[in-house]
């Protein structure tokens, strides 16, 4: 499995974790200048865009580590870029983060929630 394909399946894990936990799910792979939103998406009245990281391993660090500060300053540019074309209504505003690990055949998902 290369990087696109691992990548592809920790978003669909990502999106059946949400689901579960009563998101409902609006836009994935929204794609701006600034990169891509993975997915957007509503719990009640927050409106929140999740990154999601998937790794097989932690020898490189953990997926959540590979957000930097860099990438999260483009995720905040590509947001006001869908908010500015979109205008959705909301209450709240947050980016979570879904990390994901799947080694040896077990996945671990990490949901931080207000991640930055």
């Amino acid at each position: 499995m290369n990087n696109r394909e691992l990548g592809r399946r920790g978003e669909e894990k990502a999106v059946a974790y949400l689901k579960k936990k009563d998101y409902k799910v609006l836009a994935r792979n929204y794609h701006t200048r600034y990169g891509e939103l993975d997915i957007i998406c509503r719990q009640g009245d927050a409106l929140v865009f999740v990154e999601v990281k998937t790794r097989r391993s932690t020898n490189y660090g953990s997926p959540e580590e590979a957000i930097t500060a860099r990438k999260k300053q483009h995720l905040r540019k590509a947001a006001a870029l869908y908010l500015e074309s979109v205008k959705p209504s909301f209450r709240e505003l947050r980016f979570d983060v879904i990390a994901i690990l799947i080694e040896d055949d077990q996945e671990r998902i990490n949901h931080i929630e207000y991640a930055f």
